[in-house]
């Protein structure tokens, strides 16, 4: 709205968006956690917003950290589209396309290096130079890139910034995590997880002996990336992200010492693929119960059903 000629901003928010800022699912934190209170329809309102600010404040725990971890790979995630489209355009006098595109990646970026850092911007990008730079997690060149983004009109030299702040910032992440590994516990986590694939492997198996090279293919790559993830997420207690490397959550799978089996997929050798996957069955079985998770074997009919009576009555 407009007051003598000034504008001012009216700008009613609902509940729900603000819980996302309060929660960091948003930007714009800084609404909550530093406005100040001039008027409240109730005190149930009153309460309800004091209580978005505890949330606040209780996200900013030490504990929590590894939570700001995440939320920040999370927000980086979102940087590769734009830096795709600025390394495969052929637009060399189209600055305007540039600028969008390294504004759209700058700004994600400097989204998750706040949450690294486990706070939020107290200003709009433009003012909050000082509090970026005040930063200690950040990428070693972070202004000079940044103002070559902000001052360059030349192609390549934004593209390149863009891809410099991109590659520090995923290495700062995933430094971060890995002060995190976590601990193993495949009993809780990886429960069901072998009777489930089974029918997957028996798929690939049955592929193999028709000859059905796609069904093959599509399965083999599938088991091997998915046990890869889950023997991951049993070890560290997280999941692998998009960001993750290839290296960093396969590594378990060959530790166990499990067959590779995406190397092997060649139309005219499936049944060296068959044999790896029953290879994988048996080790894999094998590699769960040593880790104490309880593989559900029925001999017969009538034991499983013995096992569905007495799991009822529990």
């Amino acid at each position: 709205m407009f007051v003598d000629e000034i504008s001012f901003d009216f700008w009613p928010i609902s509940w729900e968006r603000a819980e996302r800022m309060a929660s960091f699912h948003e930007s714009k934190t800084t609404i909550i956690a530093d406005s100040k209170l001039l008027y409240v329809r109730s005190e149930e309102d009153k309460e309800r917003f004091l209580k978005l600010r505890d949330t606040i404040l209780d996200f900013q725990r030490p504990e929590n950290r590894m939570k700001w971890v995440e939320k920040a790979e999370s927000e980086l995630d979102n940087v590769y589209v734009h830096l795709y489209k600025l390394e495969t355009a052929s637009l060399p006098n189209q600055i305007t396309f540039y600028r969008i595109e390294a504004h759209a990646i700058l700004t994600n970026l400097l989204e998750s290096l706040a949450l690294l850092n486990q706070t939020y911007f107290t200003k709009g990008f433009g003012k909050n130079r000082e509090q970026i730079m005040g930063f200690p997690l950040k990428p070693a060149n972070l202004e000079k890139d940044m103002n070559i983004i902000l001052h360059s009109d030349r192609r390549e030299d934004i593209l390149q910034a863009c891809q410099q702040l991109t590659k520090e910032t995923l290495e700062i992440i995933l430094a971060e995590k890995e002060k995190y590994p976590g601990s193993p516990s495949y009993p809780d986590r990886l429960k069901g997880f072998y009777e489930e694939f089974k029918g997957a492997l028996d798929k690939i198996i049955t592929a193999c002996e028709q000859g059905d090279y796609d069904t093959a293919f599509f399965n083999s790559i599938h088991v091997q990336d998915e046990t890869a993830r889950s023997l991951y997420f049993a070890e560290k207690g997280r999941w692998p992200t998009n960001l993750t490397s290839h290296s960093a959550y396969m590594d378990g799978y060959i530790r166990a010492g499990l067959p590779e089996l995406i190397p092997l997929l060649d139309v005219n050798r499936l049944s060296v693929l068959q044999a790896a996957v029953e290879r994988l069955s048996t080790l894999l079985e094998h590699h769960l119960q040593v880790n104490g998770v309880i593989i559900n074997r029925f001999d017969d009919n009538e034991h499983f059903a013995a096992f569905l009576r007495d799991s009822h009555i529990k």
